[in-house]
């Protein structure tokens, strides 16, 4: 009996104290739907990120469906002066779950952490880039 008058206070300590526990909850996407059910995304999305690297970075094959330009077209947000805002920011879509989770993003070291807007010039060079016979770009739907 004495280890009820123990236990119970303990056990109804720790229920309310996990009640508690915020969970994030980030922007949502401006797209009708993401390109994989949500669950599969937050359990998966870095397999995806990685394949999608190794097939870019070792065999120069591109696709855009789980590619991180695509996350970047939904997912950022812009401020109210029309800027984008950066997605690893407090509260943005990236690091509020990342953060949440204790992981550490290592995408943005290199990657842009908004979406890039093109230039005349910027579209030029891919023109050439793609009209060129000798450079192998695989883009696959």
């Amino acid at each position: 009996m004495r280890w009820c008058a123990i236990l119970l206070p303990a056990m109804l300590y720790a229920a309310v104290a996990a009640a508690e526990v915020p969970v994030p909850s980030p922007p949502r996407g401006d797209g009708a739907q993401c390109v994989e059910p949500t669950e599969v995304m937050r359990r998966d999305h870095m397999k995806f990120l990685m394949h999608q690297r190794d097939e870019t970075m070792h065999r120069g094959i591109r696709t855009t469906k789980h590619s991180l330009v695509e996350c970047l077209s939904c997912h950022t947000r812009k401020d109210d002066e029309g800027r984008f805002v950066s997605i690893n920011a407090p509260g943005e879509f990236c690091q509020e779950c990342h953060a949440y989770s204790g992981v550490t993003m290592d995408c943005f070291g290199c990657h842009a952490t908004t979406p890039r807007q093109p230039t005349s010039r910027s579209a030029q060079s891919l023109g050439r880039l793609l009209s060129d016979t000798s450079f192998r770009l695989h883009i696959q739907p």
